[in-house]
């Protein structure tokens, strides 16, 4: 059977130049299968999960379809419209189209929150071909008229289900009526409840559906485990699995920022190089932490569901469930952020009594029960609390008889050497 290549999918010359460049020759399943009906021009439903490769896949016929047009937007305006649920994933599509559109002459700008609104106004002051953006800011600027979306000819949703867990349906929608009647539009989600189906009857015409199965060509090379423990014992037995230098690049979750907080401060106390990355930091303090993470400065990033869809980080060897989360499916998502581009990976799951419901409905969702850790439980007695205060306070005294020939275990929490890290971004 013949290998299917970019080249056989009618892409323009300018396009697979600059895939070459990037050694990209033989598509993934989604580009594979959505590419040839977006060239078409038709409306396209597309299922598969993160990392799969949806970014060229609605990236790249979109590109094609712009430069034959070889029209330009007004002031204001735009041609195309890509809505992102997060900052990153915005910045990183951005980048995408940047990379594929080396040799095209294509304008792209991004419309987020949390960066410099007066200098998103000004670039779209020049009209831009692709507006890549986040939907509270691009509604901001539409109610400002700063941002003009009657000549849209490409609209492009991604992570539809993200989106709504995220609350931006109302502001979808109000976009989607500012839209022209006549457009080619796509919708990607890496799941289907009745919602996402419902936001796709209403955005889409006689849409072709592109579902990749999902979780089988992931979960094989990701080595899954977890740990039953109390709350308490979390925070000492991730310092003692950190010990370990196997754990290279590591993404640690958490259910909320303020946990995401103590973590990321606790592991900087104890002397690892460790950013924090949530829904409270700015946007110039976001990027610096993807970016340390992702040049090995920070080895470890502590992060709330924020960062579990579209922050795609080569090299993550263990992520570690710090709270189970909620949803079964954040779970997938999760884990998702190790095993890439072929690489082996390993999930690992804290999970205390209050937690087990949740547990199970995840592994319903998988088909099987994950692994528990042989040595499943709290760590050893002698392991220091992890709080400097609840040492003093609440902690059991340190010092006393040890066990004849046993050398003192290193507390987890230490005094910040001089000199030490700086706070996380």
């Amino acid at each position: 059977m013949t290998q299917t290549t970019f080249a056989n999918l009618g892409l323009a010359e300018a396009l697979l130049r600059a895939l070459a460049a990037k050694e990209f020759t033989v598509p993934t399943p989604i580009q594979a299968q959505a590419i040839p009906p977006l060239l078409q021009g038709r409306d396209l439903l597309g299922i598969a999960q993160t990392g799969t490769g949806k970014t060229a896949a609605f990236s790249l016929p979109l590109m094609q379809h712009l430069s034959a047009d070889n029209i330009r937007a007004g002031a204001f305006g735009t041609r195309a419209l890509i809505l992102a649920p997060t900052r990153e994933l915005a910045l990183q599509i951005d980048e995408a189209i940047r990379t594929f559109g080396a040799n095209s002459k294509l304008r792209t700008v991004v419309i987020i929150g949390g960066a410099s609104r007066f200098k998103q106004v000004e670039a779209m002051r020049r009209g831009a071909d692709i507006v890549v953006g986040t939907p509270g800011r691009v509604c901001d600027l539409m109610q400002t008229r700063e941002l003009n979306l009657s000549n849209v000819k490409q609209f492009v949703l991604d992570e539809a289900d993200r989106m709504l867990d995220l609350g931006f349906i109302k502001d979808i929608r109000r976009i989607v009526a500012l839209l022209p009647a006549q457009r080619q539009s796509a919708l990607f989600s890496a799941t289907m409840p009745s919602e996402v189906a419902s936001l796709a009857n209403g955005l889409l015409r006689d849409p072709t559906r592109v579902e990749i199965e999902r979780l089988e060509e992931t979960t094989p090379k990701i080595d899954q485990t977890v740990y039953h423990l109390p709350i308490s014992a979390k925070l000492p037995l991730l310092g003692k699995l950190l010990e370990d230098p196997a754990f290279s690049r590591v993404i640690v979750f958490t259910r909320t920022k303020r946990g995401a907080n103590k973590v990321s401060e606790t592991l900087e106390i104890a002397g690892h190089r460790v950013n924090a990355l949530h829904g409270n930091k700015s946007q110039p303090q976001r990027e610096k932490a993807l970016d340390q993470f992702r040049s090995g400065r920070a080895r470890v990033l502590v992060a709330t569901d924020i960062a579990a869809r579209g922050i795609d980080v080569t090299g993550i060897s263990h992520v570690i469930n710090f709270d189970v989360p909620v949803e079964p499916e954040s779970y997938v998502h999760r884990i998702g952020r190790t095993a890439r581009a072929g690489a082996a990976g390993h999930a690992i799951t804290f999970c205390d009594g209050s937690e087990r419901g949740t547990l199970r409905a995840i592994e319903r969702l998988i088909g099987g029960n994950i692994p528990v850790a042989e040595n499943s439980g709290p760590p050893q007695p002698q392991t220091a609390p992890i709080d400097p205060r609840q040492q003093r306070h609440n902690g059991p005294k340190q010092g006393g008889p040890k066990p004849a020939g046993q050398a003192p275990r290193r507390p987890f929490v230490q005094r910040r050497p001089s000199g030490g890290m700086r706070s996380a971004a």
